[in-house]
């Protein structure tokens, strides 16, 4: 009984490491969390389950699963005769991950440029004549910079070479 105690223990540690992780680059603890769940065991599992393991909502088990699912770290599997979904963690993984991080990153990249144009839009509004005329312009170039750098990140990363090459590193 204690070293199944002990055997849990280190898995939920695991657990918690992908979830502190997955929160650190952004993308939920939940989501790493549920990751490491699913590679850590042998057999697929049902939304109830990995919420009651994890102590977890099947609300937001579901969510986090979907977005595992569109990163292609998780996938369905279909139990004959039983309604519910089941879910396994990608057969490779350490190609999933690649995958998923270098979609997550160009997300990531295509929210900042975003970001960028709109804070040039608001730049745009304020009058040339404005009392911060120096500031704006010192604002206006750094933007200008940063979506310059920006853009250059999405050429880079939507690049099939380096999908290709994310590809092939993981077999």
């Amino acid at each position: 009984m204690e070293d199944e105690k002990k055997l849990q223990e280190a898995r939920m540690r695991l657990i918690e490491t992908g979830g502190r992780t997955s929160q650190d680059l952004g993308t939920g603890r939940i989501v790493g969390q549920i990751l490491i769940y699913l590679y850590l065991r042998e057999d697929e599992s049902s939304l109830d389950n990995i919420a009651e393991d994890l102590g977890l909502s099947k609300a937001s088990v579901s969510i986090a699963v979907r977005q595992l699912e569109q990163l292609g770290l998780a996938r369905k599997v279909w139990k004959s005769g039983d309604k519910r979904n089941y879910y396994k963690s990608a057969e490779n993984i350490g190609k999933a991950l690649q995958q998923g991080l270098l979609s997550l990153v160009r997300q990531k990249i295509q929210l900042f440029g975003d970001e960028l144009e709109g804070s040039l839009d608001q730049i745009r509004e304020i009058p040339e004549n404005s009392p911060v005329k120096d500031d704006m312009a010192f604002l206006k170039q750094r933007i200008v910079r940063a979506k310059k750098l920006q853009s250059g990140l999405e050429r880079v990363l939507g690049n099939p070479l380096v999908g290709l090459l994310a590809g092939l590193r993981g077999k």
